[in-house]
């Protein structure tokens, strides 16, 4: 009996050892500290937070969807201001040009020959203010930078240092002098977050801190918490986290779904799935566990599928949503045991 305990001890131990063998306190630390920061000037939107933070550790792209004056700017300027990486802010306008972002090459009279001068998305942490408002000719310079981490320009190639991440915004209702973003870019984000208007305490909240800074900057006060380094080796430790077989099945059988669905037009494709499995991942490491459950994947499923996928005519005249066709889906499909 009680070589039977003794036994039982060891799987148990070993079963302990198994689930904790990734260091993710640090990460952790430096996560909740990151939202304390981002706290004491955003009030509510902690789900739209935990998005930000999983794309970062994830390596991803985030498409911030919301009407004027929900914080999509004043959210990534803040998290900027918590990393100590490079930040560029580029505001896109009808009249952009690839060059204004990508940067050109000058004629260097001194040497006689072309130079070529960085544009801004050299950096770190890239905002783009109002995305869909550029024309397409500028929306697919960013194709083989945010997919590739890499410029080419007259025949040479140039590698963006890591970690590189684009945060844009948009606005879903103004479409007046907007144009579309192709699907094709549209699947270069990792998470598509729409932000809500605030619940009516927080409403208060936001007045009371307004009333109460004055004059003061908003973003004086914010610290900074995670270096460039810090960040890569985080997003290494991401990976290392552990996703059983079922789990991997119950990912494809959602994305599957989407292209047998009735009410969608176009469904998701396997970087849409690899997607997932990267922010699900994410979501472990931000709640402690170095181990996917199902419940990451629901909850990285709808903000990764939202934007991959378009709803047929006959529904969107219903007015029915990705976001609800995404839903169903998720519910429909069996969880594994």
């Amino acid at each position: 009996m009680d070589d039977i305990n003794t036994n039982a001890n060891e799987i148990t131990n070993e079963n302990v050892n198994f689930e904790t063998r990734i260091n993710l306190g640090p990460l952790l630390d430096h996560v909740n500290t990151i939202k304390k920061e981002i706290e004491t000037v955003i009030v509510g939107q902690h789900k739209m937070v935990d998005q930000l933070l999983v794309a970062i550790l994830s390596n991803g792209h985030v498409l911030l969807e919301g009407v004027p004056g929900v914080a999509k700017t004043i959210t990534a300027k803040l998290l900027s201001k918590t990393l100590n990486i490079g930040f560029s802010r580029i505001q896109f306008t009808p009249d952009l040009m690839p060059s204004d972002i990508l940067g050109t090459s000058i004629y260097n009279l001194k040497s006689s020959e072309f130079e070529f001068k960085k544009g801004p998305i050299f950096s770190n942490l890239i905002l783009i203010d109002e995305i869909n408002r550029a024309p397409a000719k500028t929306q697919a310079a960013l194709f083989e930078v945010m997919e590739e981490r890499q410029i080419t320009i007259d025949g040479s190639e140039y590698q963006l240092d890591a970690p590189f991440l684009v945060i844009a915004t948009q606005n879903p209702i103004e479409q007046e002098g907007t144009y579309r973003l192709p699907e094709a870019q549209l699947d270069r984000f990792l998470f598509k977050i729409s932000i809500d208007y605030p619940k009516l305490n927080e409403e208060i909240l936001i007045i009371q801190r307004e009333h109460t800074l004055q004059n003061h900057d908003k973003l004086e006060a914010i610290k900074t918490i995670l270096s460039s380094e810090e960040i890569r080796q985080y997003q290494g430790l991401v990976k290392q986290i552990r996703v059983e077989q079922n789990l991997l099945e119950y990912i494809a059988r959602i994305v599957v779904n989407t292209r047998e669905n009735a009410f969608l037009y176009l469904g998701a494709s396997p970087r849409a799935s690899i997607a997932i499995l990267n922010a699900a991942k994410g979501f472990a490491a931000i709640r402690g566990r170095d181990f996917v459950t199902p419940e990451d994947i629901k909850e990285a499923a709808t903000p990764v599928l939202q934007h991959r996928v378009i709803v047929t005519p006959e529904r969107e005249m219903e007015g029915i949503t990705s976001s609800e066709i995404i839903k169903q889906i998720i519910e429909t499909v069996e969880i594994p045991r």
